[in-house]
């Protein structure tokens, strides 16, 4: 379960991180169709801090039961 939980932290990074990229070869083009890859990103972003600190406290939890 713990993979699962990593592989999905990484997911939202690399849709950030291509949603980034978007941004950048959009901008000078189309800057209204780049407002997406904005939410995108963001929202990407806010995921990736979120399911990381929720697989990290589901980690310790796990760990100090073990205990």
């Amino acid at each position: 379960m713990i993979k699962i939980l990593r592989f999905t932290e990484y997911l939202y990074l690399a849709v950030a991180l291509i949603s980034i990229y978007k941004i950048g070869e959009l901008w000078e083009t189309d800057r209204q169709g780049t407002y997406i890859f904005i939410f995108f990103a963001v929202v990407s972003i806010g995921m990736f801090i979120f399911r990381r600190n929720y697989r990290k406290r589901f980690e310790k939890r796990k760990r100090d039961n073990n205990s």
